[in-house]
């Protein structure tokens, strides 16, 4: 028996909607969208059988029927950059705590990264993992596989067998392929079966110097008793003349640490374009976090772009000539076209700025920037050059991020951090919000979710827009408790998140 669900009195949003009205899923997908302040659930009841009746139906077959209490139906969030940890690492985070954390923060799909021990280096034990993950019955998992076997940095035999349907994306994420010849094979590889390759953009012989600096500064913290993730100082007295010269230190060594891993991130994202290109591959540039960077991308979107008008336009007059020729137009032979760039922002770089206190000492990989840098992701985000938002949740144990561990957790904040920065404070239209975590990371994954349209995955979000609420760790689902946001105040909060059609969550 098909199973129905209407969900009723609601404020329906994605990219391209913001209008009242009601969703109606039969088996997992959505059937109908009904537009239109409709709060009686008897009218729009008989409105949905109608439908039904049009699929052969009967009248009588059961519907259930959720109020959305006016709050905001969305496409269920999709992140391209999830560290679950699983396997060897589930004292930070495992299949259960990280899907039930997605699950809070609204995400309807998550990619999690290989950096797992053993690192996830095939596509069978990718699909292992998947099938463990769909056993759970909440989020969408897919694992992607290593670029380099085992983080090696050099056999990529195994990219031969890895299949896009199953494992969509590739990365080496944590790390960047230090050799280019290894990075250009495994980019070709990719390209001709038209895998996504997500990059840690970091120069590997530039940001082993910034080591001794990040060491420096910890030392330091821990002996005036500072944490590593930015929050829960409050009882530390920066007034002190002693701590505030530790203050003074901590911060030249960390503004010197992130400087170069300023410039690592910036000459291998350069690198990572041009090698992508050369192999005619889909480079998507994970969690970008300078001005500089941002402007590599979006020259080489636009040059995209342009080769693109120019063939266009030439083959626009080479058919009119055949036409005035009366001569049959042939379309000329081109590249394949499977050179492309993505990429994405985290809400820790779009509302925070490393250069401010405490946030100078969140510890985290690419760091927290300057306010500069943050203003220019947030003009990529509004131009078009950033493409999606990931959270790159990265929990770990206390002992771990105070042994300097990069990281933050982000999977139940990242909703409402980017509708406090973006929507609240700097008056994003939450149409362009809903592109960057629904619809655009699904078109990049080639999924059919996203939006609010007959046929479409029933993988749906309901909002509180207008909710403020306290960011507490202690209550997060996620066993990784570190985020710079404890203690501060947001607005918008998830509330319900539906699978398939399934409500499998409820906040």
């Amino acid at each position: 028996m098909s199973k129905i669900t209407l969900i009723y009195n609601a404020r329906l949003l994605d990219e391209s909607m913001d209008t009242p009205g009601a969703v109606l899923v039969m088996d997992g997908k959505i059937r109908s969208v009904f537009q239109g302040y409709y709060t009686n659930s008897e009218t729009l009841e008989k409105m949905a059988r109608a439908v039904l009746t049009e699929d052969g139906l009967d009248e009588k077959t059961p519907m259930e029927l959720h109020n959305a209490r006016g709050l905001t139906l969305t496409p269920a969030f999709i992140d391209m950059h999830v560290h679950l940890r699983y396997p060897g690492q589930t004292q930070k985070e495992d299949l259960n705590s990280g899907l039930h954390a997605a699950a809070a923060g609204g995400y309807g799909t998550i990619v999690a990264m290989p950096n797992t021990n053993p690192v996830v280096s095939s596509m069978e034990m990718a699909m292992k993992i998947e099938r463990e993950a769909a056993a759970i019955g909440l989020t969408h998992l897919f694992q992607t596989v290593s670029i380099t076997k085992d983080f090696g940095g050099e056999d990529t035999s195994h990219l031969d067998f890895v299949e896009k349907k199953y494992v969509p994306v590739v990365t080496e994420d944590g790390r960047d392929v230090p050799t280019s010849g290894v990075m250009l094979e495994a980019m070709t590889k990719a390209g001709e079966k038209r895998l996504i390759v997500s990059c840690h953009s970091e120069d590997m012989t530039l940001g082993p110097l910034a080591k001794p600096f990040r060491a420096e500064a910890l030392e330091i913290m821990k002996g005036v008793g500072l944490s590593a993730w930015g929050t829960g100082d409050d009882d530390f007295d920066a007034d002190d003349e002693e701590n505030a010269e530790a203050l003074d230190r901590i911060d030249l060594a960390l503004t010197k640490a992130n400087e170069i891993l300023a410039l690592a991130e910036d000459v291998a994202t350069v690198r990572n374009i041009m090698l992508a290109k050369e192999a005619d591959c889909h480079v998507h540039i994970a969690h970008v976090s300078t001005a500089v960077s941002i402007n590599a991308i979006r020259e080489a979107k636009n040059e995209i772009y342009d080769e693109e008008a120019d063939y266009n336009a030439d083959e626009a007059d080479a058919a009119y000539q055949a036409f005035e020729d009366g001569e049959v137009f042939a379309p000329s032979s081109r590249k394949s076209g499977g050179f492309a760039v993505s990429c994405e922002v985290t809400p820790h770089h779009l509302a925070l700025c490393g250069t401010d206190e405490p946030y100078i000492r969140a510890l985290v990989n690419p760091p927290l920037r300057s306010e500069d840098d943050r203003v220019a992701l947030l003009e990529a985000l509004r131009d078009g050059t950033v493409d999606v938002i990931s959270t790159d949740h990265a929990p770990h144990t206390f002992d771990d991020k105070a042994a300097g561990a990069p990281g933050f957790t982000g999977l139940e904040t990242a909703y409402a951090v980017c509708h406090s920065v973006l929507v609240k404070d700097n008056q994003f239209n939450p149409r362009r919000l809903s592109q960057l975590m629904s619809a655009q990371p699904a078109r990049l994954l080639g999924l059919n979710k996203g939006l609010l349209k007959a046929g479409y995955d029933a993988d749906l979000t309901i909002l509180d827009p207008d909710e403020k609420w306290t960011v507490d760790s202690s209550k997060f689902y996620s066993k990784g408790k570190a985020t710079p946001f404890e203690g501060r105040r947001l607005t918008g909060r998830v509330k319900d998140l539906f699978i398939d059609g399934r409500l499998v969550f409820e906040n």
